[in-house]
């Protein structure tokens, strides 16, 4: 019964990709965004969204936090919109579907660095934009995914984001088999992405929007084992499908004796900057997961 249903929903997913694809992709675009953003602040799981914007912004008020929840659900509709589009946006287009870079010179001195390159976002934006982005300047960089329940969705995922891409590109599960291929990556001076935002049990104690949250250092691990230049961007929504990749700096990390000292300030520096994005636009964030303990989340109210 399970594999029956399995095929019947990768058949109905590539139907959707199928029509999604044969449209422009700004009408792609607004079709998702319309769809999310109607059906979406209703979910039960919005009341998460919620709460979780009374803990960072307890400024907010609910009109507020409700408009942001609306745009968190446009902003993920519009990403599986642009999705089958992403290989195709034309670069540094006038106007209209495509993408450009903010901070193009810091890709290219990474590129020039010749060493290992680790780039850090979060689920802002499409984050989907950022790996065929980065691998067109040469430094196309493996990730970690966490595989569909569905192995025919998961395939068509996959085979998506490497048409993205342009090329073969490992991706390694997440867990401790994932993390030994991605630190053998990096030891042969291949590139990883990484985001970072989402909760990790087992990860580590740092602070976002000022509340403890457990986070992944993966990145924080994996760039001071291996001395790994690192860079960090988000991705800016301007328009439907049309995107703008928001690059900084790159610098190295800093080393002193003590690792784990070390790989806390590195963590927390990356908690730092994705918090400083999402502030920017909030709506522009992934909401929708819980991030903080699951205390907090407990009893919650429905959303005003």
């Amino acid at each position: 019964m399970t594999s029956f249903l399995y095929r019947a929903e990768t058949l109905l997913i590539r139907g959707l990709l199928a029509v999604i694809r044969a449209l422009p992709a700004a009408i792609a675009s607004n079709l998702g965004g319309g769809v999310a953003r109607t059906i979406g602040p209703a979910l039960p799981v919005s009341k998460i969204a919620d709460r979780n914007l009374q803990l960072a912004m307890p400024e907010l008020d609910a009109l507020a936090r409700r408009r942001i929840v609306r745009d968190c659900w446009d902003n993920l509709g519009r990403t599986v919109g642009e999705f089958p589009h992403i290989g195709h946006l034309k670069h540094n287009t006038p106007s209209g579907a495509g993408w450009s870079v903010e901070g193009e010179e810091h890709l290219e001195a990474a590129k020039a660095s010749g060493r290992p390159v680790i780039f850090f976002s979060g689920h802002i934006g499409n984050w989907e934009l950022m790996p065929p982005v980065v691998a067109r300047y040469g430094m196309p960089f493996a990730s970690f995914y966490r595989a569909a329940s569905n192995p025919g969705v998961d395939g068509l995922i996959h085979s998506l984001r490497q048409e993205a891409m342009g090329q073969d590109v490992p991706m390694f599960p997440k867990g401790a088999k994932g993390a030994r291929s991605a630190l053998k990556h990096l030891s042969k001076g291949g590139h990883l992405g990484v985001l970072g935002d989402q909760k990790m049990n087992d990860g580590i104690e740092a602070r976002l929007f000022g509340r403890s949250a457990m986070t992944a250092s993966a990145a924080a691990v994996f760039a001071l084992r291996h001395d790994a230049l690192i860079v960090t961007g988000h991705v800016r929504r301007d328009g439907p499908a049309r995107l703008v990749l928001v690059v900084d700096p790159p610098f190295s990390p800093e080393k002193t004796d003590d690792r784990a000292k070390d790989v806390l300030a590195l963590t927390q520096l990356f908690n730092d900057r994705l918090e400083s994005w999402i502030r920017e636009i909030p709506g522009s964030w992934l909401w929708l997961h819980r991030r903080w303990d699951k205390s907090l989340y407990r009893n919650m109210a429905t959303p005003c």
